[in-house]
């Protein structure tokens, strides 16, 4: 796809070994390290309340606790179920370049992230069966049209990065909130231990594959390229506000929900707070012009 060698620099190198020996001290098993108990407290909430969809708008008061606590319950769930399908879409398209040439200098690195994500997609997945009885489906966000290698190679690691660090917001704060239970906390805070290594390598080689695209293309594909990636962080921010979420919650009207709290300008804030470290990246590497995102 790609015969391109990515222009490497000493800082990346350096990083690329660190990482890596970090990946293998931190090493665990999965399958031993976790303790799953039987069930969950439903009488306590499963996602910290700033987090939830309804946060800063109107519903959140307007609901009473136990619908709130039910609300937790299946945001976490969806939450899960959103990083499951995320970790899958992306091991399809890392395990199709792990050896491709042009990415020979991070391929050992790719082996450590496979593995890592791989497992991190088997608890989440063991978290939403156990505990919620299911996975929530997902939809997927197409390209525009026929990229070119250099600009499909971009977009795949830009994507990845974006989604590891929206998921990384969520996974921090929860792994701080002590009013949850242990095993939510635990989940969070040892899939942040891993997502900090992948976004410290996510962005150095976006910044790499970004600097190889703006070589290889025009201002207009630039432009092409910005206003999709654009739409890909609104796409995956919506993906949030899930009307089956809402149904399952015992909310009357959940599609009349979604569209409430889409249109809720409070909403806003609360969206940017999840998105401000990786806007700042996109807007630090020249990626995006401007930090304007459509409505979609």
């Amino acid at each position: 796809m790609a015969a391109t060698a990515l222009p490497i620099s000493d800082r990346f190198l350096e990083i690329l070994e660190r990482l890596s020996e970090k990946s293998i001290e931190d090493y665990y098993n999965p399958y031993q390290r976790f303790a799953w108990p039987d069930a969950l407290d439903e009488d306590r909430m499963w996602m910290s309340p700033d987090l939830l969809t309804v946060h800063g708008t109107p519903y959140y008061d307007e609901l009473d606790e136990e619908t709130l606590r039910r609300l937790s319950k299946w945001e976490s769930i969806n939450f899960y179920s959103l990083n499951v399908h995320g970790i899958r879409e992306l091991l399809i398209e890392v395990v199709g370049r792990i050896h491709m040439p042009g990415f020979e200098v991070p391929s050992d690195f790719f082996h450590h992230f496979i593995g890592e994500e791989n497992e991190h997609m088997w608890f989440f997945s063991e978290f939403c069966r156990r505990y919620g009885g299911k996975i929530y489906s997902s939809m997927t966000m197409g390209a525009d049209s026929s990229w070119e290698p250099a600009v499909e190679n971009f977009l795949v690691f830009a994507r990845i990065l974006f989604f590891e660090e929206l998921v990384d917001h969520f996974n921090t704060r929860m792994a701080q909130d002590e009013t949850l239970c242990d095993t939510i906390r635990q989940v969070n805070r040892i899939h942040h231990q891993d997502e900090s290594r992948h976004i410290a390598f996510g962005r150095e080689l976006v910044s790499l594959l970004f600097r190889r695209m703006r070589e290889a293309v025009g201002p207009e594909r630039l432009r092409e390229v910005e206003n999709y990636l654009k739409r890909y962080v609104v796409f995956s921010v919506n993906s949030l506000y899930n009307p089956h979420v809402y149904r399952d919650a015992g909310i009357a009207d959940p599609l009349g929900l979604r569209g409430a709290l889409l249109a809720d300008e409070r909403r806003r804030e609360q969206e940017r707070r999840a998105i401000r470290k990786p806007l700042a990246f996109f807007r630090k590497t020249g990626i995006f012009c401007d930090d304007t995102l459509p409505v979609l």
